[in-house]
């Protein structure tokens, strides 16, 4: 347990911050697989559609830092192929 002043509200904030970073990493998570969702129904213009609104919270997050921008990068990549892919 803390023991000054200073690291009992660190300790508080850090519980605070740590459900807030869950909760957008859980938003990210619902976004991809919205995108996963319409590319296994295989219409190509409702992935793209959702990928659209999707790119848009994947970048968000990555700009808040909770993911880094490498990472964001990379699922931006790999669902703009798999809809790419589809015929």
């Amino acid at each position: 347990m803390a023991n000054t002043a200073q690291a009992r509200k660190r300790a508080r904030q850090a519980v605070k911050q740590n459900a807030h970073n869950s909760s957008q990493r859980s938003t990210l998570r619902t976004a991809i697989k919205a995108v996963r969702k319409a590319i296994e129904a295989g219409d190509k213009a409702a992935a793209a559609q959702v990928y659209a609104t999707s790119v848009s919270t994947i970048d968000r997050i990555a700009d808040k830092k909770i993911i880094h921008k490498n990472k964001a990068a990379r699922h931006k990549s790999r669902l703009s192929a798999a809809i790419k892919a589809l015929a």
